[in-house]
């Protein structure tokens, strides 16, 4: 205020000096007069005024080009003067252009020309955690992963651009395949940005596959906190980990921190079959059937699976077939119209022998959702109850075309597993693999533990149980015709007596009536089956005898077999014999 106040005064002062030196000099009427070298100039008022502006333009013009003059000095001398500044700000510009024409062709996927705008605006900018950064994307589009991972490094060194060349580092690692080094990187990030999504996810992801999953139930615990995984979300997958990190803690050794974490897990999210089968057996190592039980019947209450039978069955492990079939009620009864809770029945009833009771718990499921199982259950009823053998042998012969029925699907890929784990071994999902029946039959596929029948799991508890007499699940077509047939170890031939051949016409099912008895060396002493030679020389058939019956264990029953159906199993013609 005083500095404005002071300006102004003074510029009063200057226009009534002025005016009054006008006044004056137009009330005497006389001029200037000045003498220079014996020589007077007068000038006038209107002379004087003009003179006095041309001193004043003079003097102007010479301050002027004196200070042209100086900042022309500093310049060469290097100091910031306005020469500087006009440069300066072409460059800036240029290098403003550089940066947006280099920012459209990452854009667009042009790398080399990106890489030329990110080296012209490096040259004119310096700002260099600006231009190092679009060096290192134009790179990555160009494909130099090499020039990409120089500029990443030297971003480190920058305090605002290390989170990102840390960024930059791990990604290419992924890419690579060093998931060690990757995970070390997303470690380093997590620390710099907690509550980055992307850099969180990453680092579940490759502690769950290096097995980190301490590690993991605490980033997934700050991803709660933070307010990115809802609450149920989290409690599954916190109990998915809490499992597998119970799985690794017992293959270690300890086994009481292994059955608390395995009761928690399950605790948290009772439908996680795998938690429910651990911590079942943790209550049976410490003799509490009891709660075992409990946690069986409620899992399979939610969702039913074979390995919660089989652990179920694990409780009582010596019991008689129809002392099982009585304890198993009270697990059936907690969901019991389900597919699975139906073929247990069958299966159950078939160890006690009571093949109608099997039928009727089948019922219709082998025609409305024909599985190998369920085929395999039908064929075992099929002979206890001493079917005719080509019905058999045509149930299961849709068994070896039928799906495998439920197994473990990857939710995303559909990649079909085994077993059960918290990540896929495609894709690397985590928490994806649900319990269905794939969209395509995976033949390839190995079936889990719990996928075959009950009996089969657990043994026959007596020696002549009919678990023992239940036929396996037969193998895929494809896989039974790329395997190449094992040669089985011939029986010695007796030296003599009569032997039984089928007396048939090539390419004709022999029944039981067609065979006869030949002596050793007239007419071979093997029996035909299908015979696809040709019709060997005519022989004198011998004096016909009475027939008999093929006795099982001496020479193996001969199971007649069509042309149209592949030839049964080892385990299906002993099961055969037994039948007879």
């Amino acid at each position: 205020m005083l500095l404005s106040a002071l300006k102004i005064l003074i510029f009063f002062a200057i226009v009534l000096v002025l005016t009054l030196g006008a006044m004056q000099l137009s009330e005497t009427g006389h001029g200037l007069s000045m003498v220079y070298g014996s020589t007077e100039y007068t000038l006038g008022p209107v002379q004087l005024v003009i003179a006095a502006l041309v001193v004043v333009l003079l003097g102007w013009i010479t301050v002027r080009l004196l200070g042209l003059f100086l900042a022309f000095l500093r310049f060469l001398l290097g100091d910031e003067t306005a020469i500087n500044r006009y440069f300066a700000r072409s460059r800036e510009r240029k290098g403003y252009d550089a940066l947006s024409e280099g920012m459209l062709a990452v854009a667009s996927g042009e790398g080399k020309l990106a890489q030329d705008k990110a080296a012209k605006a490096a040259k004119f900018l310096d700002k260099p955690h600006v231009t190092d950064l679009l060096a290192a994307q134009a790179a990555e589009v160009a494909g130099d992963s090499r020039k990409a991972g120089e500029v990443y490094r030297r971003l480190l060194s920058d305090p605002r651009t290390r989170f990102v060349g840390i960024r930059g580092l791990m990604r290419q690692k992924l890419d690579e395949g060093d998931t060690v080094t990757a995970l070390k990187l997303a470690e380093k990030a997590y620390a710099l940005k907690p509550k980055h999504a992307e850099v969180q996810d990453t680092l579940l992801q490759l502690q769950t596959r290096q097995g980190d999953w301490k590690g993991a139930r605490a980033v997934l615990k700050d991803k709660r906190q933070q307010g990115q995984l809802p609450k149920d979300v989290h409690i599954r997958r916190d109990a998915v980990l809490a499992l597998k990190e119970a799985s690794e803690v017992l293959a270690h050794g300890n086994s009481i921190s292994a059955r608390e974490a395995a009761i928690s897990a399950n605790r948290a999210s009772p439908d996680l079959i795998p938690a429910a089968v651990l911590a079942a057996r943790s209550y049976i190592a410490q003799n509490d059937p009891r709660n075992a039980g409990r946690v069986l019947q409620k899992t399979w209450s939610v969702r039913p699976h074979p390995s919660i039978a089989a652990t179920y069955a694990e409780i009582v492990p010596d019991e008689k077939p129809a002392a099982r079939l009585r304890r198993f009620e009270d697990l059936m009864r907690q969901n019991p119209d389900h597919e699975e809770t139906r073929l247990l029945r069958a299966e159950l009833l078939l160890a006690a022998e009571d093949f109608p009771g099997a039928r009727r718990a089948l019922g219709d499921l082998a025609e409305k959702h024909p599985t190998v199982r369920s085929l395999s259950i039908l064929a075992a009823v099929e002979r206890g109850e001493g079917g005719d053998d080509a019905v058999v042998r045509g149930i299961l012969a849709r068994a070896l075309v039928a799906s495998r029925g439920p197994q473990w699907v990857c939710d995303k890929c559909h990649n079909v597993m085994a077993d059960w784990s918290p990540t896929c071994d495609s894709c690397g999902g985590f928490d994806t693999l649900t319990w269905c029946e794939p969209d395509t039959p995976a033949w390839g596929a190995t079936a889990s533990n719990g996928v075959e029948m009950l009996p089969l799991l657990v043994g026959a508890p007596h020696g002549n149980g009919a678990g023992a007499d239940v036929p396996a699940p037969p193998v895929p077509a494809a896989q039974a015709r790329a395997t190449p047939p094992v040669p089985q170890p011939e029986a010695p031939a007796p030296e003599a007596g009569p032997v039984e051949i089928a007396d048939v016409s090539p390419g004709m099912v022999p029944r039981e009536s067609d065979y006869r008895r030949v002596s050793p060396g007239v007419g071979g002493v093997e029996p035909a089956m299908t015979v696809t030679d040709p019709e060997p020389a005519a022989v004198a058939p011998p004096a016909p005898e009475p027939l008999r019956e093929p006795v099982p264990g001496v020479q193996g029953d001969i199971l007649p077999v069509r042309p149209d159906v592949e030839p049964p199993e080892e385990d299906e013609m002993r099961i055969a014999g037994k039948n007879r």
